[in-house]
């Protein structure tokens, strides 16, 4: 073992995992993560135990592209049969707190009729009860509000069930998060460390500031087999040094998806950190060696697996200053507190924004702006667009914003005025709502309702409407989830027959026929714009 300090190679992968289930926001919160364990985990398992052979038919065709299907290339029924067993054991608790979900619903159609709620109290299912608050809208329709602070508090939230597996990559193809557990490979150091733990910190500042194989040996608590596989992490040689910009104006760099990174000399604003890591590839990409020693903010605007990566903002959380996520509406099932999450996994600089808010900068401000759409008309409200004004330059980030009522921008624009760039995403497509919000739901949904309600974007006719309401002076599509890295939470691939190809390109050519510069963004793009604005 070599006592000298050495650097974090930029291809070491972290994965953070619940259950062996790669953790995205849904398995962080207790009462979404029943769920999933319940309709999304326990199904699949089962499903592939049963027959492997249909699984491993259904990963090569690429119609069936995030489908509920494990990806294995040579077949693992006994891990996932130990997997189900070990599920089911040690997390017994889950299992009931999810039937006494249902139970707790179909109490509510059938005694809730408008009069007091009262006496249903004593009626609610042991699990919750202390947990819940039931309510009625102002018509009358009942349902229930999640005391989440509490369940954090509860055993319903289990630091022990996380944990860390690390391991090099080379190349792009990941297997799909949500249908396939992650089983351990050789090589692999899979860490039974919670998400809070100060030990990941020091690990990703290691790949500026070297350490010790003894201090990480110590900080993460390794074995003597884990600590000789953690040596394969490390090397001696320095990163190349990062150049921050120093110009009088701003410079904005596009890392991939909705990712943007946004710097004047004085401040630093990160969009939806979802990153690739640094190896050689076909497509050119900004990795995470292109980012600043420090972050003022990182600004999340929705709580979807490619917008808010805990993968990627575990290794950025010792460098951002504050993280900005949109207030949550405070108690829904589907909309679980971002702010409450991130808190838990040891995020401490966590800040809620409103509609309509503002943060001021030294140069600028950030303001939160309204977004409508892309969850399948969900009583959701965690979800925010994002003007950046940054000296005299303005920056809309619309994210998946779906245009569905002009007249909000109408409203919007009346108050935050001209728009110099616009990034708009235009999946107009979208899953249907199943794909991610299945689990939670507690009665069936017809097949033409959910095919009916989409996690979609703007098409051209909405996005179109934007840019001219805002007079934007230039238009960026993005995320549209193209880049290779991006299968692992993503799993779509388009062609130039695909609607969002069509709708994107359409849009993309009605702007610089008004003499508007568009683009659609893919792997890597830098900007930079003049101290004095255009115009």
């Amino acid at each position: 073992m070599s006592p000298e300090p050495q650097y974090l190679k930029p291809n070491v992968v972290l994965e953070p995992l619940v259950d062996q289930w790669y953790a995205w926001a849904h398995l962080v919160s207790p009462a979404t993560a029943a769920r999933n364990i319940v309709h999304r985990h326990l199904k699949i398992m089962e499903s592939y135990v049963k027959a492997p052979q249909v699984h491993a038919a259904a990963v090569k065709n690429p119609k069936m592209l995030g489908g509920p299907f494990i990806d294995y290339p040579q077949p693992r029924v006994d891990a996932i049969r130990d997997l189900i067993a070990r599920t089911r054991q040690e997390r017994a608790q889950m299992l009931g707190f999810s039937a006494a979900l249902d139970e707790l619903d179909e109490l509510l159609r059938k005694e809730a009729k408008g009069y007091s709620l009262e006496p249903l109290y004593e009626r609610i299912p042991e699990p919750l009860r202390g947990y819940v608050e039931l309510v009625y809208d102002l018509n009358h329709q009942p349902s229930f509000r999640l005391i989440e602070p509490l369940l954090y508090r509860s055993p319903y939230y289990a630091p022990a069930a996380q944990s860390l597996m690390l391991s090099l990559i080379d190349r792009d193809d990941r297997p799909f998060v949500l249908s396939t557990p992650r089983l351990r490979e050789e090589g692999d150091v899979h860490l039974r460390l919670p998400f809070r733990h100060p030990g990941i910190d020091r690990l990703f500042r290691a790949k500026r500031q070297p350490v010790s194989l003894d201090e990480l040996r110590e900080l993460l608590e390794l074995d003597d087999d884990q600590t000789a596989d953690f040596a394969r992490f490390l090397t001696p040689e320095p990163p190349a040094p990062y150049e921050p910009y120093v110009g009088d104006g701003v410079r904005w760099r596009y890392f991939g998806h909705a990712c943007i990174l946004a710097e004047t000399a004085d401040t630093s604003v990160l969009l939806d950190p979802v990153l690739s890591y640094t190896y050689e590839s076909d497509v050119s990409r900004y990795t995470y060696a292109d980012l600043p020693e420090h972050i003022d903010y990182a600004l999340i605007t929705h709580n979807h697996q490619d917008h808010i990566l805990f993968e990627t903002a575990l290794q950025l959380r010792h460098k951002v200053g504050c993280w900005v996520v949109p207030r949550n509406g405070g108690g829904a099932l589907q909309d679980p507190s971002l702010k409450l999450m991130m808190r838990q996994l040891g995020f401490e600089n966590v800040y809620e924004m409103d509609e309509m808010e503002s943060i001021p900068l030294p140069d600028g401000e950030i303001t939160g702006l309204p977004f409508l759409g892309e969850h399948a008309d969900l009583d959701v409200r965690t979800k925010l667009a994002y003007r950046v004004r940054l000296g005299r330059h303005t920056l809309m980030f619309a994210a998946d914003s779906c245009n569905v009522d002009g007249r909000l921008y109408e409203r919007v624009h009346e108050s935050v005025g001209d728009i110099d760039a616009l990034f708009l995403g235009m999946e107009c497509d979208g899953a249907p709502l199943s794909w991610v919000y299945g689990p939670l739901l507690t009665q069936p949904l017809e097949r033409k309702m959910d095919q009916s309600r989409r996690l979609a974007g703007s098409n051209y006719e909405r996005g179109i409407d934007i840019v001219e309401r805002f007079r934007c002076r230039d238009v960026y599509v993005y995320a549209m989830g193209q880049e290779p890295w991006l299968n692992y939470v993503m799993s779509v691939k388009y062609t130039e027959e695909s609607n969002p190809i069509i709708a994107s390109n359409k849009l993309i050519d009605d702007c610089k026929s008004r003499g508007v510069e568009a683009e659609r963004l893919f792997g890597e793009k830098e900007i930079l714009l003049d101290a004095v604005a255009a115009g």
